[in-house]
């Protein structure tokens, strides 16, 4: 089954959003939290354009902007916001509208964006990069060998969720449940 990279973000944020995504299927509120990133989205990418590669600690480089990539040996694709392409590499970057620091999840999806540039340009990608606009910040993320084993340990975990049709637990921390698309679906959280 192929999986987007997006899956492996929200997977880490609640593995019951894979739930409601692959197994039982609901219509999804939008909400103006995500109309609101989607706007900025384009706004950036406007601005990103003009700006030098020096905030990202690199002197010369090419940016591509919104690439699909897909992996037939990870079978995952994802639509990347900008990859950098330097003579010292390719680095992914993530844009996050968001006032708050990096999270996790926002780590692992710059990994697996990653693995997807290093199967389609068959090359080892070290660095990326999340740029957290409301902070103006422009955080470096080491893509490292445990990374990339926890993603594929993420997929598999999907695929099984999936395949066996199995509700996960609710999350521990029921902060992620507040701005959740799916909350009204989970009974047993408050």
């Amino acid at each position: 089954m192929k999986l987007r990279v997006s899956d492996i973000k929200q997977y880490i944020y609640c593995p019951r959003v894979i739930y409601y995504q692959y197994v039982l299927p609901v219509d999804r509120k939008i909400t103006r939290k995500m109309e609101y990133g989607r706007q900025e989205h384009l706004e950036l990418d406007r601005l990103e354009k003009r700006r030098k590669l020096r905030r990202y600690r690199l002197t010369e480089g090419k940016r591509c902007f919104h690439t699909h990539l897909y992996s037939s040996r990870l079978d995952l694709e994802g639509k990347l916001d900008m990859h950098i392409i330097t003579d010292k590499g390719l680095f992914p970057v993530e844009f996050k509208h968001t006032g708050r620091k990096i999270s996790l999840n926002h780590k692992y999806q710059v990994a697996a964006y990653a693995m997807l540039l290093e199967d389609n340009y068959n090359t080892t990608v070290r660095f990326g990069f999340v740029y957290l606009n409301l902070r103006n910040e422009i955080i470096p993320v080491e893509i490292t060998p445990g990374m990339r084993q926890y993603v594929r340990q993420i997929l598999t975990k999907i695929n099984w969720i999936v395949k066996e049709e199995v509700l996960p637990e609710a999350p521990r921390r029921k902060n992620c449940c507040t701005d959740c698309e799916f909350r009204k679906f989970c009974g047993d959280v408050g």
